[in-house]
């Protein structure tokens, strides 16, 4: 059973998403907040899988509330996923460097987020395709997000692969299945590919394999 705390300062929000989650089988919605202090609060009481948590609240806003739970000891295994209404702005990059595991929009298709959450109990990381789409769009081209280009080199043939179907938007899990290998070899694929390039995420891995060539908008 998937344990989900909602973090969304909007009661029809979480109304209309703790509906989707209860009508699942393996889901069971714990608790929920209207505001990243309360989020916080009820992570540390019932040590939820999941925290869908909602970027922009009142009191304490979605990614200072997912800093201090990734960063709390005690709350090692709760993993965060961000909802918002925006497309991909700073609050991405933030988010994720805040440890966030992935990003979703509200306007995303039921079972994508639901996708989502499993994905993330996994201990995988996910950016919803649409919201892939948008920080290519939008990121790419940004001076601050550049990573050392020679670093491309460093990369086996088959790591090159993984880091373009990470750009698309891919699971660890799908990449998996595309590539007809176990989910363990292309997570540890994945890691590697971070490390020789220097991205601190997933979403700088994405723009890293835009800006050399390894995926285009096309893909």
């Amino acid at each position: 059973m998937i344990r989900v705390l909602l973090v969304d300062d909007q009661p029809l929000i979480r109304s209309g998403i703790r509906a989707l989650l209860d009508a699942e089988d393996d889901v069971s919605v714990v608790a929920e907040a209207g505001n990243g202090v309360d989020g916080v609060r009820l992570a540390a009481e019932h040590r939820p899988d999941v925290v869908l948590m909602d970027v922009q609240m009142p009191r304490l806003d979605g990614i200072e509330a997912t800093r201090r739970i990734i960063t709390d000891p005690t709350l090692s295994g709760v993993r965060v996923v961000m909802l918002t209404n925006y497309g991909v702005d700073e609050y991405v990059f933030n988010a994720l460097r805040a440890g966030a595991c992935g990003f979703v929009l509200k306007d995303t298709e039921p079972d994508e987020l639901l996708h989502a959450l499993r994905v993330a109990v996994d201990g995988d990381a996910l950016l919803s395709p649409a919201l892939t789409r948008r920080l290519i769009s939008e990121f790419v081209a940004r001076p601050h997000t550049r990573i050392d280009a020679t670093a491309a080199a460093q990369l086996t043939n088959r790591e090159r692969e993984v880091v373009a179907l990470v750009a698309t938007g891919m699971s660890n899990a799908e990449i998996a299945a595309r590539m007809v290998i176990s989910p363990m070899t292309a997570k540890t694929h994945v890691s590697r590919a971070m490390t020789k390039v220097g991205a601190r995420d997933r979403a700088s891995l994405v723009v890293f394999a835009f800006q050399n060539g390894l995926a285009t908008p096309a893909d």
